[in-house]
């Protein structure tokens, strides 16, 4: 009996957990997915310092005609003192000196000769940039389960931590069979097609930041299918497409069955992709999917994907949405909850003019798919639906409904 995609995804959650640790230099570590809570270790600035070029003064001087002392360089190690009725050239970046109330940017000043003029009314703790405004040591910085991108790497290098924990990226094992299907490097023989899912599957997993294994194509026996499952059982999640819908005559379903196969679901409630099955063989997860390369496709969006979010340790591996609006008008059938991709751009969702399961043009021209519930006959133009993009990632820290009711 088929399950709800709620259900389905559920079960997804359970059988994964995060991958195995690794320790990476941050220069390697954008797009990876933090094992630890950084806590930092130094407040940022770590001292008071000048946010301009300028004069550091009093502000009982104010208004003042004065003599300037001396200069502070960024980079200055001696303890400088202010002088009564002097003040201190100062640039960016260079340490307060003690009795320092605020700074007077050079363009606020008049100068002539060696006598410099302060403005009339002087802020205190002005263009002063405060010791541990910005982050003080102690506190929490980022937390397990991060993506790391390009400012959390500037973060890191503030602190001066070389080397963070971060979990292994997933490797996800493909192969091919079907006596009908080739690879895109083959020649077509008479009544045979190219194995689309193959390479969808494996660029979808580098784009969601995993390892990639092609173990080749298996001949249509159980041997022989059996061979490359026992050969990818090293990775932590092998995808499959095809050869288990009732009546297929395939050997992988018996392959995976006579290998230990525990399945956690073997029919989902969702048009395309009613035959997708999930499980796991010992620790390596299993994820077979439809036949029909749109169907396939879609479906990897849904379940692969959050597998594979679960598996990289991110915090936030529930797929999400966006909230939109309909372009025009769409009529569909109803009775089962369905994906109809389209194109979104920015502000309002265009389902794809034609889709069938078994195509591969529509997806390439989509970027977004909505799941449709079972009640549904169609939208109205500016009808409210939400969206899961295709072409980057929208997830959550919390699990939300992906159903456009």
């Amino acid at each position: 009996m088929a399950i709800s995609v709620e259900e389905a995804l559920n079960l997804v959650y359970s059988f994964v957990s995060p991958t195995q640790t690794e320790i990476v230099p941050i220069e390697n570590a954008v797009h990876r997915i933090l094992s630890e809570p950084i806590i930092a270790q130094h407040s940022l600035p770590s001292f008071d310092n000048s946010a301009m070029d300028g004069y550091a003064v009093r502000t009982e001087d104010a208004g003042k005609t004065l003599k300037q002392s001396c200069v502070i360089f960024a980079g200055d190690g001696n303890e400088i003192r202010m002088i009564e009725d002097q003040c201190i050239r100062i640039m960016t970046g260079a340490k307060i000196p003690q009795g320092c109330a605020a700074i007077v940017p050079i363009e606020e000043v008049h100068i002539t000769e060696d006598q410099i003029t302060l403005p009339a009314a002087i802020k205190p703790s002005q263009h002063i940039r405060l010791k541990g405004e910005d982050i003080q040591a102690g506190m929490s910085l980022l937390e397990s389960g991060t993506m790391l991108h390009a400012h959390h790497i500037s973060l890191l290098a503030s602190q001066g931590i070389t080397h963070v924990k971060l979990y292994r990226r997933p490797r996800v094992a493909l192969f091919s069979s079907g006596n009908e299907l080739k690879m895109h490097y083959e020649p077509l023989g008479a009544n045979q097609l190219y194995n689309t899912n193959t390479p969808t599957f494996a660029a979808r997993a580098e784009e969601l930041g995993c390892d990639v294994i092609f173990t080749g194509t298996a001949e249509d026996t159980l041997a022989s299918i059996q061979e490359h499952i026992q050969r990818a059982l090293n990775a932590d999640l092998i995808i499959t497409s095809g050869g288990v819908s009732v009546g297929d005559a395939d050997f992988t379903k018996e392959a995976f069955q006579t290998l230990g196969f525990e399945s956690a679901f073997e029919s989902v409630d969702i048009k395309p992709g009613k035959p997708t099955t999930f499980g796991r063989i010992g620790t390596t997860l299993i994820l077979n999917l439809p036949g029909n390369p749109l169907a396939a496709a879609l479906c990897f969006e849904v379940f692969g994907q959050s597998g594979i979010l679960a598996l990289s340790g991110r915090s936030d591996k529930y797929l999400s949405t966006i909230t939109t609006k309909m372009a025009e008008p769409f009529k569909m059938k109803k009775g089962r909850r369905s994906l109809i991709p389209g194109w979104f751009d920015g502000s309002s969702f265009t389902p794809s003019e034609k889709f069938g399961p078994g195509m591969v043009l529509p997806l390439s021209r989509a970027n977004a798919y909505m799941m449709v519930d079972a009640s549904v006959e169609g939208f109205e133009k500016d009808a409210v639906v939400k969206i899961i993009p295709t072409r980057w990632c929208m997830s959550s820290e919390k699990q939300t409904s992906l159903i456009t009711l």
